[in-house]
């Protein structure tokens, strides 16, 4: 079968939140021929893949009420041969991680276009595959820093509100925030080139 009937025969469920991104992906999908449809949360994303059985999921990580990796875990469990691509505004290793663990086919933080996570679901010859990165854990520093900036976010950037859910002062906040992230693990550290 080639490539352009392949693609006709694709169904890709579009879960995120955020209406206007959503919105832009599932009409970009279907600009090149695949059929795409989108969903705003949870309910609403089983609610579709009932209706369209798709065989693809591209799941933001953070919605409101069920965060994206439990999404995934249901949608897989209906949909055992569906494939996974999750979406996130901010990388973490430690998520990236679970996201693999419990099935995702790909990890990709925002921004991201297109093609890019189009790309994710093609599988890719052996012999152009990297040798997979040696799993190894963050270091403390790096998990601190890493949950600081998910607060900071949750908290639309305001320090003070962020340095209250985080139990600090707010000096003791922004001193944290002027250094500089602490490095990932070092030979593995991921490209963060577009």
């Amino acid at each position: 079968m080639n490539l352009s009937a392949e693609r006709h025969n694709r169904t890709v469920l579009v879960v995120d939140d955020d209406d206007v991104f959503r919105n832009r992906l599932v009409r970009a999908i279907r600009d090149r021929g695949i059929e795409a449809a989108g969903a705003c949360g949870g309910a609403d994303a089983l609610h579709i893949a009932e209706q369209i059985h798709p065989d693809r999921a591209v799941v933001d990580l953070r919605m409101e009420g069920e965060s994206g990796l439990d999404l995934m875990k249901r949608l897989l469990e209906g949909y055992p041969d569906l494939h996974v691509v999750i979406l996130t505004g901010y990388g973490s290793i430690a998520t990236a991680k679970d996201a693999l663990r419990l099935g995702a086919l790909d990890y990709l933080t925002k921004p991201v276009d297109t093609d890019q996570i189009l790309a994710s679901f093609e599988p890719s010859p052996a012999a152009n595959r990297p040798d997979p990165p040696a799993l190894t854990a963050p270091s403390l520093a790096r998990m601190e820093w890493e949950h600081i900036q998910r607060v900071l976010s949750d908290c639309q950037g305001n320090i003070s509100r962020a340095a209250r859910v985080l139990g600090l002062h707010r000096r003791s906040l922004q001193r944290k925030l002027a250094k500089m992230p602490p490095p990932e693990a070092a030979e593995h550290r991921p490209s963060t080139s577009a």
